[in-house]
């Protein structure tokens, strides 16, 4: 047990750290991205759809990490904003896709020069060699039964 008077030492803690670098990463991409009205959330939704061509929410949601009924509260406004379309699975009678529409698309299109201006200038800030380190040594992290992901850049 510590003592009574003893400072916890919060400013060492791990997920505090973790957790102040992620909102000030992300405010800084928001910045770079607000041109297009988009937040980073948003444009890493449409970044994957456009890779995958199209998804079910719990498949999206697993390959950007986010609880699946944020993903899929984020999906309907989406949806509700035209930029994506739910359809049901031609496999699968009881899940349903979701994929980028025409404006879904377009809107990627504009915005990924954002995303890769946010990305120059964030290695030039900070190093591209750290800034790769960083993101190895996050991708490397064991939080007790969850293995760290396997995905390269």
């Amino acid at each position: 047990m510590l003592p009574v008077n003893k400072p916890l030492g919060i400013d060492q803690c791990n997920c505090s750290a973790m957790r102040k670098a992620n909102r000030q990463i992300s405010r800084f991409y928001d910045a770079h991205l607000e041109p297009a009205g988009l937040r980073i959330t948003q444009f890493l939704t449409l970044a994957a759809l456009n890779e995958l061509g199209s998804a079910a929410v719990n498949a999206l949601a697993e390959q950007l990490d986010i609880e699946r009924t944020a993903m899929g509260k984020m999906v309907g406004f989406l949806e509700r904003d035209g930029l994506v379309r739910i359809r049901p699975s031609p496999t699968d009678g009881r899940s349903r896709l979701i994929e980028l529409t025409d404006a879904g698309h377009r809107l990627h299109d504009r915005a990924a020069p954002l995303w890769q201006r946010a990305q120059r200038e964030f290695e030039q800030l900070n190093g591209a060699n750290n800034v790769a380190v960083l993101r190895g040594a996050l991708r490397g992290m064991v939080v007790g039964d969850i293995r760290p992901s396997s995905s390269e850049d």
